[in-house]
């Protein structure tokens, strides 16, 4: 349990230090430096339009250019045929189409493979070594889908409604289904025509010359002020991006408000006005407003469970319940009052949900409230006092309890052992060598 939360703390630790207080969508953190562009001809702050951006099986994003490439939000161009050396060998490689990592648990010898397109040929690349028998024709593996394309992204279950790749050909859209290999042509007219795309964090995002496009991958909608410069968001450059650092906080300040783990495994934090993924750090880390994945929450949250593939999220006195589906969707005749839906007068502070038990334990003040989901109607079981005053987050995981009191965290076994146990366990104190910040 102690790897697990570190290695949750460490990621939530990163991003909201250096993220949270933004309400921007920015990639890099860091101040905007000089790169090491000399050894290159292509210099991506000049504002380059790429050809292809794609993460690989580690987490290494590649920005694609001609013959060339960068690795990472920083750094160099360099050839493409140093880093994915086949290419030449089998096409006198000048550019790439289209590139996207595939997402496909159901079949472990395709999932985390990079695919390059190029003209009618699809490259698939894994640890940087070409596949036996690639290239072969795009329709060889991706029927329906034409050649010379424009751009592609990957796009996996529970963001689309099945595990799928968006394929771009000037103004039309074409939608694989993987499990099913048919296509669905769709026209996103608001969308520019994107010569590169990008999935980053559960946010997808088209680009066209040196700007880019946040859209929904389902709708194509665009929400927000766009398109955007590149350079301020997905690279370092010179009088580009927030001009310097958020100022790193005392470890003494670091506070959650709730912390919860849905159906589908993904693990969320939050933290005032903004949420991080705990689950997904092989990418990179970066928390988000609350309202891009959770419309109608109007600010911070008090508390957050999960249950089957409901998230329950408690905003004052109000319960909002959400479908885990191909993105959050709000029951229809939400939200509703603490006491119409839990039986529980005033406000919450914390919540937690164990397993696939039925019973989620309310932190109201110094006292946990039991709540059976199973009833009709719900109403307040049990009434136990608490060893702990002040908790504003708790969990419950694998391997037990996790209730968290500003910048100290409490490790129990089960939820009766907090209410309970006569035994005080021991604070631990949130320090530097856990997070970025100051002792």
């Amino acid at each position: 349990m102690k790897l697990l939360f570190r290695t949750l703390w460490l990621c939530l630790a990163l991003g909201f230090t250096s993220a949270a207080p933004s309400y921007h969508d920015r990639m890099m953190a860091d101040p905007p430096q000089e790169d090491a562009h000399h050894a290159a001809k292509l210099n991506r702050c000049d504002g380059i339009e790429f050809d292809a951006i794609a993460p690989d099986e580690k987490g290494n994003t590649f920005f694609f250019k001609g013959d060339h490439l960068w690795k990472g939000f920083h750094g160099p161009a360099q050839l493409s045929n140093e880093t994915f050396k086949e290419l030449d060998d089998h096409h006198h490689l000048g550019h790439i189409d289209a590139a996207f990592r595939m997402h496909n648990k159901e079949n472990l010898k395709d999932h985390d493979h990079i695919y390059f397109f190029l003209d009618d040929k699809v490259f698939s690349y894994y640890n940087q070594t070409l596949e036996e028998g690639y290239p072969k024709d795009i329709q060889a593996d991706f029927p329906g889908v034409p050649r010379d394309l424009d751009a592609a992204v990957e796009c996996p279950q529970g963001e689309c409604i099945s595990d799928s790749v968006l394929f771009f050909k000037g103004d039309t859209v074409y939608s694989y289904d993987i499990p099913t290999k048919t296509v669905k042509e769709k026209a996103w007219p608001h969308l520019p025509s994107c010569t590169s795309a990008f999935r980053w964090l559960e946010h997808y995002y088209c680009f066209r010359g040196n700007e880019f496009t946040r859209f929904h991958p389902v709708t194509g909608a665009v929400e927000g002020d766009y398109p955007k410069d590149a350079r301020a968001y997905f690279m370092r450059c010179p009088n580009f991006g927030h001009g310097g650092r958020s100022m790193v906080p005392k470890c003494s300040e670091i506070s959650l408000n709730a912390i919860t783990t849905d159906s589908a495994g993904k693990t969320y934090a939050f933290r005032g006005s903004h949420y991080m993924r705990l689950d997904t750090h092989r990418d990179g880390k970066h928390a988000f407003p609350i309202t891009r994945s959770w419309k109608d929450i109007p600010g911070a949250v008090d508390a957050v469970f999960s249950h089957k593939d409901r998230m329950y999220m408690i905003a004052g006195d109000q319960v909002y319940i959400y479908k885990s589906a191909a993105h959050y969707t709000l029951i229809e005749g939400y939200p509703k009052s603490l006491k119409e839906e839990m039986g529980i007068d005033g406000t919450v502070d914390a919540a937690l949900l164990c397993g696939d038990e039925n019973t989620v334990h309310f932190i109201q003040g110094q006292k946990m409230l039991d709540v059976d989901l199973s009833a009709t109607p719900r109403t307040v079981t049990s009434d136990a006092p608490l060893p702990i005053a002040g908790i504003n987050a708790a969990m419950c995981g694998p391997n037990g309890v996790r209730v968290f009191v500003g910048s100290e965290y409490y490790d129990y076994e089960t939820p009766r052992l907090l209410a309970f146990s006569r035994i005080r366990v021991r604070p631990q104190q949130i320090t530097s060598k856990m997070f970025d910040c100051e002792d």
